[in-house]
């Protein structure tokens, strides 16, 4: 058997071949040794982190205008619920909480993004597309790019920057800063929301314009209104800026979620997920922890548990003998909501394949004996079921004898 051999992170469980990571001469990806940094930092440190994270709010806030003290992106989450409480509960501001809707809520997450504006006592701002305008797109941005959620990217990384410019809101509130899933940064490096970020990571490069006039899915510019982001002009004329209090305050997602349980009554997933352990993440979008993180396995080799495990080992919360268990047990898994979505887009299965089989990365998968071959973590190839490509696409993932 011919194979494609992986390397891995050896703190972690990241292959090598995901997407931004370095790796250095101990063979430690950058993200652990970004996580190492974080976790070394003192309670002064934070203390001196929070205190700046004061000054510059107050700064933004002496220039406002608007009838609201920020602007929260939220999607009900865990996370949503911490930005939430840290700006009304902690500093008593009065912010306004802005959603984009993708029509992929789980129930718990509408229930959780529903009573935000009750337990937080603030204005709460929802924003979908249409519905058939959203199946064009789920189709559409699939075909073209591999990611059915490419629109759920491009919703929460752009409608909010629109309503802080509409209603002249200069301050924004994120929550986790995505640095620590690459190691793009370092904890003194302050990054901000940024266009740039938005444009090449999010949105993967692509912008509203090159999704209208597909000639099988055709979308108007009118269709794609909520995706335009705010010129330069119109950001600097009110000042926005976008915080991550992530880079002021220790993140600790499960102390987070124990907060946000206790004291406002959020809830997590009442299932378990069919491809990772965790319960309390992605309530927002049904297909995050299913088939579009699927579709990070198809094409990189791995998959949702790799990062919850990768996380929780850099915390503390896992070993990595735990973690590769959780990797061998769920990233492959082929989730029960790939019949959910093909009948909401109303697209077959083998379509779906044949589609997904051109996204594969061959530095990661080869055709041996008509199947599917791949590389794993703990040491041993599997096979990964039969390939949906013609002949001559399937000649750049077969290996010599």
């Amino acid at each position: 058997m011919h194979y494609r051999k992986m390397a891995y992170c050896t703190r972690c469980t990241y292959p090598f071949v995901a997407v931004n990571l370095s790796v250095d001469e101990e063979g430690i990806c950058a993200a652990c040794r970004t996580a190492e940094q974080f976790e070394q930092l003192t309670p002064e440190f934070w203390e001196r982190r929070r205190i700046t994270f004061e000054r510059i709010v107050s700064e933004i806030r002496s220039n406002n205008t608007s009838d609201y003290d920020c602007l929260i992106p939220v999607s009900g989450g865990k996370d949503s619920y911490y930005q939430a409480h840290v700006m009304v509960a902690e500093y008593g501001l009065k912010p306004l909480l802005v959603t984009y809707h993708g029509n992929n809520y789980l129930p718990e997450g509408d229930f959780n993004r529903d009573r935000m504006r009750d337990v937080f006592g603030c204005d709460h701002l929802v924003m979908g597309p249409s519905v058939e305008v959203l199946k064009k797109l789920n189709r559409l941005c699939f075909r073209k790019m591999g990611d059915m959620n490419w629109h759920a990217h491009c919703g929460i990384m752009t409608y909010p920057v629109r309503a802080a410019v509409q209603n002249k809101i200069p301050l924004m509130i994120w929550g986790e800063i995505a640095w620590d899933i690459s190691g793009m940064f370092e904890p003194d490096d302050f990054v901000e929301f940024s266009a740039r970020v938005r444009h090449e990571h999010a949105l993967r490069g692509y912008e509203w314009y090159d999704l209208v006039g597909d000639p099988r899915e055709p979308l108007t510019e009118k269709d794609m209104n909520w995706a335009k982001y705010p010129s330069d002009d119109e950001i600097l004329k009110v000042g926005v800026r976008g915080l991550y209090i992530g880079n002021f305050f220790k993140w600790d997602p499960y102390a987070h979620t124990k907060l946000v349980e206790e004291k406002y009554g959020w809830k997590r997933s009442a299932k378990p997920f069919e491809r990772t352990y965790r319960t309390a993440s992605n309530l927002d979008d049904r297909y995050e922890n299913g088939i579009h993180d699927l579709l990070k396995f198809v094409k990189f080799g791995y998959g949702r548990a790799s990062d919850h495990a990768s996380k929780d080992i850099r915390t503390g919360y896992m070993t990595r003998e735990n973690g590769v268990e959780m990797v061998k047990k769920y990233d492959h898994v082929v989730s029960s909501d790939l019949a959910y979505w093909l009948d909401y887009v109303g697209m077959s299965e083998d379509e779906f394949w044949a589609t997904a089989d051109k996204f594969r990365d061959p530095r990661v998968w080869t055709i041996q004996n008509g199947l599917w071959w791949k590389d794993n973590i703990w040491g041993a190839p599997a096979s990964y079921g039969a390939p949906n490509l013609s002949a001559e696409a399937r000649k750049k993932y077969q290996m010599a004898s």
